[in-house]
């Protein structure tokens, strides 16, 4: 129980942070080409050593994991991934929550989605700009202060010298010499090394994340295929959160080293159990962040969850007029008042649990 409580301390900055890093699906699926331009290929794809946190809280403190479950239960429509949605002259479509990972547990759609998806015509991810990465980068060159300091600031000027000794040593360990990186954005950084090492090994060898899966499938089908966002629409999104949100979570992921292991299983435990209610109870409960950390939480969720709630919904209602549509967003952009769900209900559409 005391290593439990050690980790939730070390945890507390960073749990935040990698849910955000599990929200965003074009860094993810960018991310096996900064991996390997940092020539990081694994000779052999290591294995996965994540722990379910919550098995184990339900063991140490099955009362605390009681109360977790009864707050989530309370979410509106915290339970479930498939959604049907109905509108009068209309074919029914769905909509389906994902998680950005390439994991092999996650990647195949359980078989209800998989025959919603079959029957689809048009088939709507949150971004189709990752289908062609170059296009993608040119587009991120456009506005490079985006991903690069472009003044005289450098990573190391943001850090005190105990976190620069520290980001130094964590980041040669994973065969990335600070002197090559100091002009990076920290959260771009962040991406290349808050994964477990067995997930950086599957983007390096182009297994792709589901969303990218179900694009190509779509494609190969010959169904229709449309996008709700931009690339660059999610990159400003995370660039606008405050650089010190930022820094922050860069050098409490490397601090945690294998440890994040643990966060992003229990984050594809819940996945899979359906309860997206429980993402942000757990988190709370299990990673407090103090008075500093709420505030953080609070950002990240207005920016990166409830602003582009509102977009997805507004960009899907042309889809789901149009009828026979199969659309994936982010399992965290499902549940919740101001979710995807409700915001749908409020623009007449009737939209109930098919899973």
């Amino acid at each position: 129980m005391k290593k439990a409580v050690a980790f939730a301390d070390r945890a507390a900055s960073v749990s935040l942070w990698l849910v955000a890093l599990a929200n965003m699906l074009f860094l993810f699926a960018f991310l096996a080409t900064l991996l390997l331009l940092g020539s990081r290929a694994e000779a052999a794809a290591p294995v996965c050593t994540g722990k379910d946190m919550i098995a184990a809280m339900a063991v140490a403190d099955p009362a605390a994991l009681e109360k977790i479950r009864s707050e989530a239960a309370k979410t509106p429509n915290g339970a479930g991934l498939l959604w049907k949605i109905e509108k009068e002259g209309a074919k029914p479509s769905f909509l389906f929550g994902t998680m950005h990972m390439t994991d092999p547990r996650v990647v195949s759609l359980p078989p209800v989605a998989q025959a919603a998806f079959d029957t689809s015509e048009t088939v709507v991810i949150e971004t189709t700009d990752v289908l062609d990465q170059t296009k993608m980068m040119a587009s991120f060159m456009e506005d490079p202060e985006l991903m690069m300091f472009t003044d005289k600031t450098t990573l190391p000027s943001l850090l005190s010298p105990q976190d620069e000794e520290m980001v130094d040593a964590a980041l040669s360990k994973r065969g990335i010499p600070l002197a090559s990186v100091i002009k990076m954005k920290p959260w771009v950084l962040s991406a290349m090394v808050a994964l477990p090492a067995c997930e950086m090994a599957r983007k390096a060898a182009g297994e792709p994340v589901l969303d990218i899966n179900l694009a190509r499938q779509a494609k190969a089908a010959g169904k229709e295929l449309g996008g709700l966002e931009t690339a660059k629409s999610q990159l400003e999104a995370m660039a606008s959160l405050p650089l010190e949100f930022h820094v922050e979570g860069l050098v409490e992921t490397l601090r945690l080293g294998e440890e994040i292991d643990d966060v992003i299983e229990t984050m594809i435990g819940i996945y899979l159990s359906g309860d997206t209610g429980m993402f942000w109870p757990f988190f709370r409960a299990a990673l407090p962040a103090g008075e500093a950390g709420e505030s953080g939480y609070s950002a990240f969720e207005e920016t990166m969850i409830t602003s582009r709630n509102g977009v997805m919904a507004r960009e899907a209602k042309a889809f789901l007029d149009e009828g026979g549509a199969f659309i994936a967003v982010g399992a965290l952009h499902l549940p919740g008042e101001e979710g995807v769900i409700e915001l749908l209900r409020k623009d007449g559409y009737s939209v109930s649990r098919a899973d």
